[in-house]
């Protein structure tokens, strides 16, 4: 039989948004800024699990950590161009479970 290969791309984007909490932190996201604490009450996910998912989303280039040199120290984080391109898709599957599920 043989054997299907799939395409690489799609397979790194299934992997990314794939992963637990990953594509709920970008749809806190598409509404703005948003400092650390308010995306962990949003959502039931721990402080360790968030931090991890937010670097590697900074990594990929999705995510922008923004610090602010202030006394107490402010972070915010935002998503960058490449981020808001997820937007359609993350509405799209909104909107499909909302009509499927």
């Amino acid at each position: 039989m043989k054997e299907l290969s799939l395409c690489p791309r799609l397979s790194k984007a299934m992997e990314l948004l794939g992963k637990r909490w990953t594509t709920l932190i970008i749809y806190q996201l598409l509404d703005g800024s948003k400092r650390f604490n308010e995306i962990e009450s949003s959502l039931p996910i721990s402080g360790r699990l968030l931090s991890e998912r937010l670097k590697e989303l900074e990594r990929e280039g999705i995510v922008q950590r923004t610090l602010f040199s202030e006394v107490p120290v402010r972070v915010e984080y935002n998503l960058t161009d490449k981020g808001m391109a997820l937007k359609n898709v993350i509405t799209g599957i909104e909107n499909w479970s909302k009509d499927w599920l």
